[in-house]
């Protein structure tokens, strides 16, 4: 019988140990649209994957599911860009769903792609080590060509990106962090943040990932000490991206100025986690 549960922030998967079923929303052409600052969404309707420009290139946050790439691509063009301007991928973690289509498009774009240390393996076996209720969901393994320091940041031209590790969902979680200017010119912090659902980890005796639950709650102590301005996340529908573009069209510049999001995001999360690690330490 199947049954909904989480991966990432929204899902659908099927129960036990049986093969995932993609919401078809996680597929589904989506154009593409300015965020703020130099950010831009060239995602599908369900997936996020940010374009970041700079005054020396592209950067690729996430590459979505291996299907959309022709739409990646496409919505890169549809910009303006060629793809040989992308010059550096990042990813938030090693999830099917969000790594899939890293492979096809280093190939295609020549970028450089870095990485976490702790979600390194899995990208380059393409394998996620972490025992989970929906089965194996393995994907192209890719080549990381340079491992992350949590808080060292990276420059492409004049844009700076600072990862920060937050484990739990995977074991080398990456939220990612920049700063760009407002309307009225004073600094926002950007934030990418690594998902933080349980996903169908197993969180008791999980022997591919035995420090999940340690990794969770420091992640949630970490994403609530960060000050988030604009908050864009690995899928659109938590931050409801599409309809703060609209309102930002229509006329408020701020629209995408939400600093209380981060916070409700991760109490949300939590208090599921808390739920979820009950139920599975009672053996039910």
């Amino acid at each position: 019988m199947r049954q909904p549960i989480l991966l990432g922030l929204v899902a659908l998967m099927t129960g036990g140990a049986a093969p995932m079923v993609s919401p078809p929303e996680w597929s589904r052409p989506a154009e593409p649209f300015h965020v703020a600052g130099p950010i831009y969404h060239v995602g599908t309707e369900g997936i996020a994957v940010y374009l970041i420009k700079t005054d020396d290139g592209l950067i690729l946050l996430d590459a979505g599911l291996e299907e959309s790439v022709p739409v990646i691509e496409g919505n890169i063009a549809k910009l303006g860009f060629q793809l040989s301007d992308v010059k550096l991928m990042l990813a938030t973690h090693a999830h099917f769903d969000h790594a899939e289509g890293l492979a096809a498009l280093k190939r295609s774009t020549g970028a450089r792609f870095a990485s976490s240390d702790g979600d390194r393996r899995a990208y380059e076996t393409g394998t996620p080590p972490s025992e989970v209720d929906y089965g194996l969901m393995p994907f192209p393994p890719i080549k990381v060509d340079q491992v992350l320091v949590d808080g060292r940041a990276l420059r492409l031209g004049d844009i700076t990106m600072t990862p920060v590790i937050t484990p739990g969902h995977t074991a080398g979680c990456t939220t990612w962090r920049m700063q760009i200017a407002s309307p009225a010119g004073r600094p926002l912090d950007v934030v990418f943040p690594c998902s933080i659902s349980v996903a169908g980890n197993k969180l008791v005796g999980n022997k591919g990932y035995p420090g999940i639950v340690d990794d969770f709650r420091r992640t949630f102590a970490r994403l609530r000490a960060l000050d988030a301005d604009i908050v864009l996340p690995a899928h659109p529908e938590p931050a409801n991206l599409r309809g703060r573009a609209a309102m930002r069209d229509a006329g408020d510049a701020n629209a995408f100025v939400a600093p209380d999001l981060l916070p409700a995001m991760v109490d949300k999360a939590e208090a599921d986690f808390e739920r979820q690690l009950k139920v599975a330490g009672s053996g039910r």
